[in-house]
């Protein structure tokens, strides 16, 4: 059974979409595990290459962290500093769904936004 190649038009025009849309939201990357980038829409200021390989390092210690301390799978990872927020999440078995956001934004709405952007790219990769 042949696999489909990944359509990373479309990849990069639904995070671009996500970025747009989701009010407060100032910058997406979505990327592999291993930290390389998939698509990404970023503020001018931050690389592409740099972002998906601090999500993928972010990642792997948060996994380590929440086997350790047995709390289970991870789902997301939410940091909070003075600029804003940067939210991590795991996007299907291959990708991981890097989001910064204000500190204005809502959070309830940005998670379910999160959720329906990972359902929805998730189906693409798989």
């Amino acid at each position: 059974m042949a696999t489909m190649a990944i359509d990373t038009t479309e990849l990069n025009h639904i995070v671009r979409r996500f970025v747009t849309d989701t009010p407060h939201v100032q910058g997406a990357v979505l990327a592999t595990h291993e930290g390389l980038p998939l698509a990404s829409t970023l503020p001018t200021e931050l690389e592409e290459s740099r972002a998906a390989a601090m999500a993928a390092a972010v990642m792997t210690i948060g996994s380590s962290i929440g086997d350790e301390l047995q709390r289970g799978a991870m789902q997301h990872i939410m940091l909070s500093g003075s600029q804003g927020y940067s939210i991590l999440t795991l996007c299907g078995s291959e990708a991981l769904f890097l989001v910064l956001a204000s500190p204005e934004v809502k959070q309830g709405i940005l998670l379910l936004e999160i959720r329906r952007m990972v359902a929805a790219t998730a189906q693409l990769l798989s």
